[in-house]
């Protein structure tokens, strides 16, 4: 199941009018926005999982996957080097992120940032 992913676009204001307008009738509305780093989270029901970061259009993409625990982050973080990818930044607690956010990222072979992300409910 993917948790989230995200667009890198070159002006983060038309491609959030775009977007605003255009997921609107899936239910999708603005739920986070962070000026101070350029990006904003659309999402339905609260939580955001499609994200814009305004840095500019010529970045890798990113994607998450929803995992059923850590383990399962730690193992997908594990494959992900040993079969062509880099690292960008092994699993762990995410503490600028919310709490219990766990998770592994690696980049694949094309540089797009892959992540696998676990929402603990009962972080260590």
């Amino acid at each position: 199941m993917i948790d989230h992913s995200g667009f890198h676009v070159s002006d983060i204001e038309k491609s959030k009018a775009f977007y605003e307008k255009a997921l609107a009738p899936l239910g999708y509305a603005v739920i986070s926005e962070f000026p101070e780093w350029k990006v904003v989270g659309l999402g339905v029901g609260g939580k955001s999982d499609f994200w814009l970061v305004g840095d500019g259009a010529d970045h890798p993409n990113h994607i998450a996957f929803a995992a059923a625990s850590k383990e399962v982050v730690d193992a997908f973080y594990t494959a992900g080097i040993a079969n062509g990818g880099t690292d960008n930044g092994a699993p762990g607690y995410r503490q600028n992120y919310t709490a219990g956010y766990y998770a592994a990222f690696v980049k694949d072979v094309d540089g797009h940032n892959v992540e696998a992300v676990f929402h603990d409910p009962n972080p260590s």
